[in-house]
């Protein structure tokens, strides 16, 4: 049987201020390819290239990876503020159809980051536009150094930061063996009401919602607001994810 082929959404980048690309973390593509076992293929968030059912006729499975664009509020019935962008609109129309239709047809799904936020509101779930602001939160985002750049060592920036407390018996219980982890933190955006479908299965200390699964899918269909592809090569939480995401992968295929 051949290695399970996994749909890896793009995200836009504008380099040298004319050349427009898309482009996936390399990260991401290593934990699918060394984790999960599984060949990376990334597809463009540009929707009128991308036909989201062809698509899901040669992946056996998505990954919605993390990006520095929110989701636009129109998205949610929220009006835009300039200082929550930038936006992505052309992503969001690609993320948003492709979770549905793989909850809709069994294709493995599991979003990282903003993956997290686009399962939340493709199942009409809205998203708070600065997760630190509302009260008792913690600064989510990624430290930075008293001169407000961006911290050089990954080591820091990818540091486990905060507990998750998990749902006793739910699905990521069995698949991490325990209750309780910890992990890193790296965002502003996060989700404020839970869509119809989106069960919570994660709450950091402070009470912002980590891990999702979505009700009734037929297949694997879990978020996470942590970057797990960070090092799932090393980290024994993250691994297990994108492990039990691999098994989920060939028994789509063998199916």
């Amino acid at each position: 049987m051949r290695r399970p082929v996994v749909g890896i959404i793009g995200n836009s980048h504008h380099i040298e201020n004319r050349f427009h690309i898309q482009g996936v973390g390399e990260r991401n593509l290593r934990a699918v390819a060394e984790v999960s076992g599984a060949i990376p293929l990334m597809f463009p968030s540009i929707p009128e290239i991308t036909d989201v059912g062809a698509l899901l006729d040669v992946v056996d499975g998505v990954v919605l990876t993390g990006a520095r664009a929110n989701v636009h509020p129109m998205r949610f019935n929220v009006d835009p503020c300039e200082k929550h962008e930038p936006y992505d609109i052309h992503r969001d129309d690609v993320a948003l159809a492709v979770s549905e239709a793989c909850v809709a047809r069994g294709v493995p799904l599991f979003g990282i980051c903003r993956g997290l936020q686009e399962m939340n509101v493709a199942f009409g779930g809205s998203l708070h536009p600065e997760i630190r602001e509302l009260p008792g939160r913690m600064n989510h985002r990624m430290p930075r150094l008293e001169n407000g750049d961006i911290h050089p060592d990954p080591r820091v920036i990818f540091a486990d930061r905060h507990e998750v407390r998990l749902t006793p018996g739910g699905m990521f219980a069995k698949i991490l063996g325990c209750e309780t982890i910890r992990v890193n933190s790296l965002h502003g955006q996060g989700i404020l009401e839970p869509g119809k479908r989106v069960l919570i299965e994660g709450i950091a200390e402070d009470g912002t919602i980590e891990a999702i699964r979505i009700a009734d899918a037929p297949g694997f269909a879990l978020g996470v607001q942590w970057h797990a592809e960070y090092d799932p090569q090393r980290n024994p939480i993250n691994r297990a994810l994108f492990e039990a995401f691999g098994q989920a992968l060939v028994e789509k295929r063998a199916s």
